[in-house]
């Protein structure tokens, strides 16, 4: 039956949980002064060439775009995220103006302690303010800009995290691949050979059987971050992105596959990859401030739960010429992560390490 479901407040968490809570976050940069609010930007052109401009420079501030032409106030866009040391800092709960050298060396105490705390399940929470299943799934609800002019349609996952169970073991996996919007209730995700969603995708279509994922489009950075980091197979990236926090993850089951999704999350969906199922995707421009491929067939995502929270808020990083949203934190994590394989192969006196995003952030 196609319902949408309007939840109460009283159904919502009691308490906002604010190193999840995207909306906290925001609030956080706005009172140290990071954020540059935006009224009347269309998705089409514009939302797109202002994020380029603002990522061109690093420390230029986090934008938030509302009032877009064709939808209501409040449907907001916030991109720019984590181009400045300084809201990578805020993100971590660390000082804000601790310097890049400080933050690598947080980086460094993270891995060597390998903090893991388990996520935990809870009953509701905001992203159940509204919930549309059947006929009533919309994902253009949103906002989506087209982020680069030449672009081959609007990428409603950018800064996100996609949601997967591996069918043998029961492993949790969440990645950050781009999702393209299709339809009102298709969209396609690209992940490339040998990423974990490609190795779990394939072991459900060989077994006969469609892939079930979630696609998370807006929720704090923190989660982002871990979806962007290179967790090893088998290790729970909630597990990793609650040490990174410092408390559980409270996440939601789908309603139709069962996974975890964060209950203070903004935007996500819900639905299955079946075997042969492909649709024409992109280009997008990429990392390297090119287009590195064209239009081709990518996995098709079937929808069938869609829900947002009030007033939702997209979440974008763009990839683009870098230093970007797509590479420049992953610079300071990788430079941690150098710097301790460094020393553990016998090298004396290291006295520091910097991965620059122009120069190779994905190795």
């Amino acid at each position: 039956m196609d319902t949408a479901v309007k939840t109460r407040p009283g159904k919502k968490s009691a308490a906002v949980k604010e190193r999840q809570d995207l909306r906290a976050w925001i609030a956080q940069l706005r009172a140290a002064g990071e954020v540059q609010d935006i009224d009347g930007a269309e998705r089409e052109k514009e939302i797109g060439g202002i994020v380029d401009i603002y990522q061109r420079k690093v420390g230029n501030k986090a934008v938030l775009f509302d009032a877009v032409p064709g939808f209501p106030r409040g449907h907001r866009i916030l991109a720019n995220i984590l181009t400045s040391v300084r809201r990578i800092n805020l993100t971590l709960g660390l000082p804000a103006d601790g310097s890049a050298i400080e933050l690598v060396h947080y980086w460094r105490r993270y891995m060597k302690e390998a903090r893991a705390i388990a996520p935990t399940t809870v009953n509701s929470g905001p992203l159940l303010d509204n919930v549309y299943t059947g006929n009533d799934i919309d994902i253009f609800k949103i906002p989506v800009p087209r982020w680069h002019e030449h672009d081959g349609g609007y990428y409603i996952g950018t800064g996100d995290m996609v949601i997967m169970r591996d069918p043998e073991t029961g492993w949790i996996n969440y990645g950050a691949y781009r999702i393209q919007a299709h339809e009102r209730n298709v969209a396609t995700v690209m992940c490339s050979k040998g990423k974990h969603g490609d190795l779990i995708k394939r072991r459900y279509h060989e077994r006969g059987e469609p892939c079930p994922i979630a696609v998370v489009a807006g929720m704090h950075p923190a989660l982002f971050m871990i979806a962007g980091l290179e967790i090893p197979y088998g290790r729970n990236e909630y597990d990793a992105a609650g040490g990174l926090i410092g408390e559980p993850v409270e996440v939601i089951a789908g309603p139709r596959t069962g996974l975890p999704i964060p209950a203070h999350a903004e935007i996500a969906f819900e639905g299955f990859i079946h075997p042969g199922d492909e649709r024409d995707e992109g280009p997008l421009g990429e990392w390297t401030g090119y287009y590195a491929g064209g239009l081709k067939k990518e996995p098709a995502i079937r929808i069938e739960t869609f829900m947002h929270r009030d007033d939702p808020i997209l979440l974008g990083a763009i990839p683009g010429i870098p230093p970007d949203d797509d590479s420049f934190y992953r610079g300071t994590y990788r430079s941690g992560a150098v710097w301790n394989q460094l020393e553990a192969a016998g090298v004396p006196e290291v006295k520091g390490v910097w991965a620059h995003a122009a120069g190779g952030s994905r190795l």
